[in-house]
């Protein structure tokens, strides 16, 4: 399974006490593959450093970018599907160039990308990708 997350989910499932915290652990585990592009990493790191500091944020890039199940993406072409909010595009265009299976978020934002029929672009909730994820193995 190959999915592009939102920044409004993965900084969430950080904290062992998160109740989305299994999202990390199974992304920790190999249980998906995390397709992310430079823009993505960039607004991941921005968001952890304002949101916690400036080590957690270094210690949180660290452990994403030697992720064997990390696909970085190189995008070519950019869709300008989400008129809301410009910047959520980095994802659709992300999920779109790396051929993911859906986008998890939890921004309303994305529920225009229901009523597009071209590029297909599939969105889930957090609630709903946790569905999906098998049972945790390790306790991190």
């Amino acid at each position: 399974m190959r999915v592009v997350l939102d920044t409004n989910v993965l900084l969430p499932a950080l904290p062992r006490s998160s109740n989305t915290h299994l999202i990390f652990t199974k992304l920790l585990e190999g249980a998906y593959e995390l397709c992310v592009s430079s823009d993505i990493l960039l607004e991941y790191e921005e968001v952890f450093k304002r949101k916690a500091n400036k080590e957690v944020a270094q210690l949180a890039m660290d452990v994403l970018e030697i992720l064997p199940n990390l696909i970085k993406v190189q995008k070519f072409f950019y869709w300008h599907l989400i008129t809301a909010d410009h910047d959520d595009n980095k994802f659709v265009d992300c999920a779109i160039a790396g051929n993911a299976d859906f986008i998890v978020s939890d921004d309303a934002h994305f529920n225009i990308l229901a009523s597009i029929s071209f590029p297909k672009v599939t969105v889930i909730s957090s609630r709903n990708f946790l569905e999906l994820l098998p049972p945790a193995v390790r306790n991190w």
